[in-house]
């Protein structure tokens, strides 16, 4: 009889742990969904987005998946790239400022997710204030005047220098597109340098004291260096005319309330975007927990230049980055882990 009751005790004991095991076993697969997935992410070319890009896949690895080094595409080959799923996704989709760069029939094959930034892509034209003041400038077309371009002709070749964007970039397509419908190619040389070189290079004149003009957007460290209102000014353009892409949002080329606007409202020429996750659909229809991240990860303006703003100021390197990352989940950890426990629960 005693042999039986110890039979019978080492049972249950047998019993209940591997009970204990299943249940512990089934709770670390819904805490890792992404456990045994490889993600392919891409990045954008500017760094101002690698902050978004870091955060987003350290959140899915918080799940589980195992994240590859991503890879820096220009705009155009990562929205061919992740329509054909040759990569799954990056953070730094600009809507509607990439349409005219996605490929034909690309939501067939990929859609946007979530905001990480809803009506934070603010872009625009500024010029150094006291320019502005001396020379009254208000709009673009202020710049076929000979002594404006005479001011900020830095080789001269007759025209005012403007720090532009890269070839490539989607802002460079709309810049193009106002030197032609505002008849500036006379009066304007657009430069398309490596932008973060052009906007040291600009920073550096402003310092010594030398006129300066250039585009920007925002987030971006540019203008918290150089403060709208106080140091630079934005400026118009000289009408509404939009490109084809931008047809369907003219209604938010206008904008009120910007801060350092030579004019209230004030006609910036670019579309005020969202900023998106773009997701290979067939990735996005098998990861539901990856799916649910991107939808309802989100970030404040101030989050995006403050680190933008450390980046410019030295702390560049991805080493950095991961940084800034680990001390933005540190001060936001509630927010964090309620973002992980809403994708785990998309599993379900």
């Amino acid at each position: 009889m005693k042999l039986l009751w110890k039979m019978f005790f080492f049972l249950s004991i047998f019993i209940t742990m591997a009970f204990a095991t299943a249940c512990t076993k089934t709770a670390q697969e819904e805490d890792m969904p992404g456990k045994g997935i490889t993600v392919q992410p891409a990045r954008a070319t500017w760094n101002t987005g690698f902050f978004q890009e870091a955060l987003v896949r350290r959140g899915l690895e918080a799940l589980g998946y195992k994240v590859n080094k991503p890879k820096d595409l220009q705009n155009p080959i990562f929205y061919k790239s992740v329509a054909l799923g040759d990569v799954d996704y990056w953070a730094n989709g600009w809507f509607p400022n990439h349409n005219s760069q996605l490929p034909k029939n690309f939501y067939d094959m990929a859609d946007t997710y979530g905001y990480v930034l809803k009506a934070g892509g603010l872009q625009g034209y500024l010029v150094s204030k006291k320019e502005a003041d001396k020379y009254n400038i208000k709009s673009l077309d202020d710049f076929k005047r000979e002594e404006v371009k005479k001011a900020f002709d830095s080789n001269g070749d007759g025209k005012a220098d403007l720090t532009a964007c890269p070839p490539g970039w989607g802002c460079e397509n709309v810049i193009t597109h106002h030197m032609k419908v505002y008849d500036l190619d006379d009066a304007i040389n657009p430069v398309k340098a490596a932008y973060e070189a052009g906007m040291a290079s600009a920073l550096g004149a402003y310092k010594s004291g030398e006129p300066i003009f250039f585009y920007t957007w925002a987030p971006n460290w540019t203008i918290f260096k150089l403060k709208p209102g106080k140091d630079v000014v934005w400026i118009n353009v000289p009408k509404i005319v939009p490109k084809e892409s931008q047809k369907p949002a003219e209604d938010k080329m206008t904008i009120s309330g910007i801060e350092g606007a030579v004019t209230d409202p004030i006609k910036l020429g670019f579309v005020v975007s969202d900023i998106r996750i773009v997701v290979n659909k067939k990735f996005a229809e098998k990861n539901p927990a990856a799916k649910k991240f991107f939808e309802i990860l989100t970030l404040s303006l101030d989050d995006i230049n403050n680190q933008n703003t450390r980046m410019n100021e030295g702390e560049k390197s991805q080493k950095d980055i991961e940084k800034h990352v680990d001390e933005w989940i540190a001060k936001n950890t509630d927010k964090w882990n309620g973002w992980l426990a809403e994708a785990r629960k998309a599993t379900k």
